[in-house]
């Protein structure tokens, strides 16, 4: 075998170099019992990001409606405090924020039900900072909900 087939490219990655050597590693949330598709599975990257853009733009017309006095620079800055906020109050009672409803996702605990508040604020802490949520896992799930051990599934 080629060297270069056991690292994988650049573009492809050893994962899937390793799946064209036979290894199989299952679909995305099979190590935390979810099903593979329909309601309960693991929520795919896109439809996070486009609930994360919704509220987003939800917690900035606020900023700037409501906090910043009409002034862009610091509606920002205030948007991420209203993010923060909201993202603890609607994830820690009813378990979605606005956009994640309207795009059916759920954050639940790994083994089901409903994510503590202690867990969702220390989720929301890392979620604000942005960079444990751009580190993701095998299953697709950020470093923030790995720490917080919480789950973006489908309603």
């Amino acid at each position: 075998m080629d060297n270069r087939q056991a690292i994988g490219s650049w573009i492809s990655g050893p994962r899937a170099a390793a799946e064209d050597m036979g290894v199989e590693f299952g679909y995305r949330g099979q190590r935390l019992g979810l099903p593979e598709e329909g309601p309960g599975a693991l929520a795919r990257p896109g439809r996070r990001f486009a609930a994360l853009f919704i509220d987003w733009a939800l917690c900035l017309l606020i900023a700037y409606g409501l906090l910043s006095g009409g002034r862009a620079q610091s509606a920002s800055n205030w948007a991420l405090v209203v993010f923060a906020v909201l993202s603890v109050l609607t994830v820690g009672t009813v378990g979605f924020t606005p956009g994640k409803r309207l795009l059916g996702l759920r954050v639940i605990a790994e083994g089901g039900g409903r994510i503590s508040l202690p867990r969702v604020v220390l989720r929301t802490l890392l979620l604000v900072l942005v960079i444990p949520a751009v580190v993701w896992d095998r299953d697709g799930r950020g470093l923030h909900d790995r720490v917080a051990r919480a789950v973006q599934v489908r309603i």
